[in-house]
């Protein structure tokens, strides 16, 4: 490196003032299946992360996205890790550098000491292979230490800034343990805050933004349906929707026309709240038929001591009954607990529909859910909700289901 470059590195500042809530960090390797487990480890920590895999990436990354940590991946094959480092001093980085690299090797040591000369806050090297302790240790300066600011987010200041996405949770067959669907759960992604829980920005039942807030879950369920379709994971979708939207003029029309006509479609489940699917039974039985015609089905979520209100209907309009996890988590242990998941089970199961256990986060409470008789399961013992490519990535080499 040049000496201009030294003094760019004398001359920039020590101090971390740029630290946010949630922390973000940038992974710089040649090789996209490193980067993308690196990014899964971190984002895991908490960190929001992006990718880059040569220099010019880099200073793109740096400008864009301000990060505080980056993860500088080392191998003998991959690119010079000079140019990495070239790349930081110019552009002024002040946040942390971790070299990821093999043990004993020598140009991970070199990396560091060319690093600590010119300026660089090195953190001591990360050796593979490596756990996911080991790497909380090395970045915990960096780990939040603050929820996320109130008042919450203006919902419509995230639809329009393009904050929103979709995190996916899978459904797994409770006897064979196998995946057979997922549960599409709204997150923002703030670009100071980071992934902000859904009691920041979730509007109200009578928020003007609600119906934006739907079309946008229902639009982008389909593209991520296809997009999962595309990464050979295909996989049926449940959304949340409030059956105030579906009272809304066209609403219905509007959905059926929405679906996907490729053969691969296994159909859409919606999942409305419990008080509002008991509050408004009759009305989701006049249009759960022609929902069904274009293979969209209803169900309830978060069903719980309520359950008595379904008795002795002549039918109901919806495929499954999801248990509250309240009454899920461990039901193993709470004779009350069991009870309501019991009584639910055979609530399902004498309508001729599916009955889900949501809230299984342990072996405990899959072995309860099974011996309760449940169809379907879901919970962190499976998994927590993830991002889009992440979740396609699990399914890509994970189709048995069988720890968190």
């Amino acid at each position: 490196m040049n000496d201009e470059i030294f003094e760019l590195a004398g001359r920039r500042s020590r101090t971390f003032g740029r630290r946010k809530v949630t922390p973000r960090a940038c992974i710089a390797d040649s090789k996209r299946h490193l980067r993308a487990f690196l990014a899964e480890v971190l984002e895991d920590l908490g960190f929001v992360t992006s990718e880059c895999a040569n220099a010019d990436e880099l200073q793109a990354v740096l400008t864009s996205e301000l990060p505080d940590l980056i993860l500088l991946g080392i191998a003998a094959d991959g690119i010079e890790p000079g140019q990495f480092l070239e790349t930081l001093v110019r552009e002024a980085f002040d946040g942390k550098v971790l070299a990821v690299g093999a043990r004993e090797s020598i140009i991970v040591k070199a990396v560091q000491q060319v690093g600590e000369e010119y300026g660089l806050a090195m953190l001591p090297p990360l050796t593979t292979p490596f756990a996911a302790e080991t790497l909380r240790e090395r970045v915990t300066m960096l780990l939040p230490e603050e929820p996320a600011p109130s008042p919450a987010v203006y919902v419509g200041e995230a639809l329009h800034a393009g904050w929103l996405e979709l995190w996916y949770q899978p459904k797994i067959d409770a006897r064979t343990l196998v995946r057979c669907g997922a549960e599409a759960l709204v997150r923002m992604r703030h670009p100071t805050w980071g992934v902000v829980p859904p009691a920041y920005f979730i509007p109200e039942e009578h928020d003007p933004h609600l119906r934006d807030l739907s079309e946008f879950v229902i639009e982008r369920a389909v593209q991520d349906w296809h997009y999962l379709l595309e990464q050979h994971s295909q996989v049926d979708l449940s959304i949340n929707l409030p059956a105030s939207y579906l009272k809304e003029p066209q609403a219905v029309r509007d959905l059926c026309r929405r679906m996907p006509t490729h053969p691969a479609f296994g159909g859409l489940t919606i999942e409305i709240a419990s008080e509002e699917a008991l509050r408004d039974l009759a009305f989701l039985t006049e249009i759960a038929r022609e929902m069904r015609l274009h293979n969209i089905g209803l169900s309830i979520d978060n069903l719980g001591a309520n359950w008595p209100e379904l008795m002795d209907l002549e039918k109901i309009p919806f495929i499954k009954l999801k248990a509250d996890r309240h009454f899920v988590t461990g039901s193993g242990n709470d004779r009350l607990k069991r009870t309501v998941c019991r009584h639910i089970v055979e609530l399902s199961h004498g309508y001729g529909v599916r009955a889900v256990a949501e809230g299984v986060e342990s072996r405990a409470d899959l072995v309860a859910a099974n011996e309760l008789g449940f169809d379907l399961v879901q919970g962190f013992l499976f998994g927590k909700p993830m991002p889009l490519k992440k979740f396609a990535r699990n399914t890509l080499t994970r189709t048995v289901m069988g720890g968190g």
